[in-house]
């Protein structure tokens, strides 16, 4: 399973990229060898973009979901009866901005991850200065399986996050210029989050897919362990997770 993974980015947002610029983001993530990647929703409209962008690549996948912070706006989860995402997310819980509504929140969390759990898919976990609630909340849902995305926590959170949950933590660029706790790599996924939290050395500029390879090596030395077997292990975490239904794409020479 020599090949990258990207868990987590948002190529098919027009915003921030154009077809042509998200087109070549895919080629030049494959020729570092990110030979999967998912586009993420982040409300119905925007869930629906990551859907019609991901069909037109290969072993690219979406997810279906409402962010916290667009908690109220309208969703309808039965367009997903024809055509599974691969998880519900990115969803959960935000407290940074001033004027949240918690309650509200909270709703479509739950809503969230019922829907999780009636569809039988994981979840990737948008928690910002919120795991207080978080955790009471997923301990209701003990089947649902997922990743929290952007962990950028204590130590004590993220002991909580491996010790009280099955649920993986996914590392970015963010890790490469910020004091953050590092998971085990046996709990590790990789993302880019693009176009945000470019990594080292590319900070100042939007990120992308290919990216990945540099957050690979920052861990590699992080941890000191060799980068095949970063490779290895986080496409390995993310195939046990998401459950990808195809054959990835293997670049020439590899195995």
């Amino acid at each position: 399973m020599s090949y990258l993974t990207d868990t987590h980015c948002h190529l098919h947002d027009r915003e921030f990229f154009s077809d042509e610029q998200a087109t070549e983001m895919v080629k030049r993530a494959h020729d570092n060898n990110v030979r999967r990647i998912i586009c993420i929703g982040t409300s119905h409209e925007d869930s629906l973009a990551a859907r019609d962008f991901a069909a037109k690549h290969e072993n690219m996948h979406w997810t279906y979901g409402v962010h916290p912070e667009n908690a109220g706006s309208p969703y309808d989860a039965s367009v997903i009866d024809d055509d599974l995402p691969i998880a519900i997310g990115e969803v959960g819980l935000d407290y940074h901005t001033e004027g949240y509504d918690r309650d509200a929140q909270i709703r479509l969390f739950e809503e969230m991850l019922q829907l999780a759990c009636d569809k039988r898919l994981p979840v990737s976990f948008h928690i910002r200065e919120a795991y207080d609630d978080f955790f009471p909340i997923v301990a209701n849902f003990p089947t649902v399986r997922g990743a929290v995305h952007c962990f950028t926590n204590n130590k004590k959170n993220l002991r909580r996050v491996l010790n009280e949950t099955g649920f993986y933590v996914a590392v970015n660029g963010l890790a490469t210029y910020a004091t953050l706790p590092t998971p085990p790599l046996a709990r590790i996924l990789l993302e880019t989050d693009a176009p945000f939290l470019t990594p080292v050395p590319f900070r100042g500029i939007i990120n992308e897919s290919a990216y990945i390879r540099n957050i690979a090596e920052w861990l590699s030395s992080k941890i000191g362990t060799s980068f095949e077997l970063i490779e290895h292990e986080t496409s390995k975490n993310a195939e046990e997770l998401f459950r990808f239904p195809d054959t990835v794409v293997r670049a020439p020479g590899r195995v």
